[in-house]
């Protein structure tokens, strides 16, 4: 899907409905024992982090969404079954977070039979900027990362066709779970129409991937050659986490989070795409193609003698988490030398062997090995480091029908002093998005990032 914001994924007038968990749900969870399977490390993270940059005075959302349409006549009492469905079949959406006294974070989780929404007519939009604001704002105390439940739906009803808005706290979704979203919602709606119980295999969990994950990570200590591998990257990068190699604008020795501003437009067509991929594929791909274009852009605008970024990859290392929903993301350290001839051949080969080297890294959550460094590495921005990330979305179900959809995947545009790029390949051609510091000097820099990014791909891509 292509990757927006809330301000601008076609939103249209209408009859504003939600669904949250009925207060039933929501009493029966208050009551539950702990679940013993622990958070992953960046589901702890990330709600440590939060709650840090609360404590000092900002609040953050980060929550990510998805949006699509539903063709003709919408069907609500139908539309809440698939919902319904839909969160019974992955176990991390019926799952939250309790501190206990000595402020350990513990596990509670609902069984499907135990869970229900609760539906409620919110009121009728005629105005598109005030639907906006009202959907970003109820998205923003709904699916806040420090409260429970942490997730929301809703949907814009007209006559001809019905726009469906979800939100969740980062903890329950990644990016690949939001790209199967509106597919996976449409055939359960179909059948709820129909009055189908939709039957499938059965979807693994994510809370029994960070149990297994946890207990891996829990197994390694200071001495192993992973925490050494990021020690020494750690220490080439000053002691920190790479940025973004350009001038952002920023005030030396960090001050208060600046807000940020988000750049989304389409890279190159769906020819451009398939001749990149074409010149990649020996090396890799056009993952490798667009970080090896980034390194060669980055030496022009920043000058930097090394491009180094955390590459973040999926985890979904079995089939069984194929098509679960969660947060399975890793992160892998890459190094560029930016040598005063490098060129993309050259920049390709370096890529490929960097992920080559490092990819096994992704799987050791970051967060045991930060622990495990001893360095003060106190969060103070919900985002660790910068990244560019790319995927290739095409061979998901539904992505021919996006488009004509208007299915986006959604991203919050708030705070933060880092820059972080997804690009998706979509039917289309690939679709970049970003979000950066919102600073003059930050936004020329990143025109001129992607500018100049296009001008290699479609250089490549012409065969130069």
């Amino acid at each position: 899907m292509r990757i927006t914001d809330i301000q601008r994924c076609e939103v249209r007038p209408g009859r504003l409905v939600e669904w949250t968990l009925s207060p039933e749900t929501v009493a029966t969870a208050a009551g539950l024992p702990d679940d013993i399977r622990p958070p992953a490390y960046i589901q702890e993270s990330h709600f440590r982090t939060a709650r840090t940059v609360r404590e000092d005075g900002l609040f953050v959302p980060t929550w990510l969404g998805a949006a699509f349409d539903l063709p003709g006549p919408v069907d609500l009492d139908a539309l809440q079954e698939a919902l319904c469905g839909w969160m019974r079949r992955h176990e991390t959406l019926r799952s939250g977070f309790r501190l206990t006294a000595d402020d350990e974070l513990r596990r509670f989780t609902l069984d499907s039979a135990s869970m229900s929404l609760h539906r409620e007519v919110v009121g009728d939009f005629t105005d598109p900027a005030v639907l906006i604001a009202h959907l970003e704002h109820r998205f923003d105390v709904a699916a806040d990362a420090l409260r429970w439940p942490n997730l929301i739906f809703t949907a814009v009803v007209r006559e001809a066709d019905t726009s469906v808005y979800m939100a969740f706290d980062h903890s329950n979704v990644d990016a690949y779970s939001l790209h199967r979203i509106p597919s996976e919602i449409h055939e359960l709606y179909a059948a709820a129409v129909a009055g189908r119980v939709l039957q499938g295999p059965p979807v693994g969990s994510y809370i029994d991937f960070c149990e297994s994950e946890r207990a891996d990570a829990d197994r390694i200590d200071a001495s192993h050659e992973i925490v050494g591998r990021w020690r020494e990257f750690i220490r080439r990068c000053d002691g920190q986490l790479p940025g973004f190699p350009v001038d952002l604008g920023l005030e030396p020795g960090g001050g208060p989070l600046p807000p940020q501003k988000l750049l989304r437009e389409p890279l190159v067509d769906a020819e451009a795409a398939a001749a990149f991929e074409a010149r990649c594929r020996p090396y890799g791909g056009s993952g490798v193609g667009v970080l090896a274009a980034t390194a060669l852009v980055l030496r022009e605008i920043g000058g930097q003698p090394v491009y180094r970024t955390v590459l973040p990859l999926h985890t979904r290392a079995k089939s069984r988490w194929s098509e679960s929903v969660g947060w399975y993301v890793g992160g892998a350290p890459i190094e560029v030398p930016l040598d005063a001839d490098l060129d993309f051949s050259c920049a390709l080969r370096t890529v490929r062997a960097e992920l080559h080297a490092n990819r096994s890294l992704a799987r050791m959550p970051l967060a045991r090995v930060l622990s495990l460094l001893g360095t003060d590495f106190r969060p103070t921005s919900p985002d660790m480091y910068s990244i560019v990330s790319y995927v290739d979305a095409r061979s998901l179900p539904g992505a021919a029908d996006w488009a004509r959809l208007a299915a986006y995947g959604l991203i919050r545009v708030s705070y933060g002093d880092q820059v972080c790029v997804w690009i998706n390949r979509v039917p289309e051609g690939l679709w970049l998005a970003s979000r950066y510091p919102d600073t003059d000097i930050a936004q020329k820099n990143m025109r001129w990032y992607v500018e100049r990014l296009r001008d290699v791909i479609t250089s490549v891509a012409a065969g130069d």
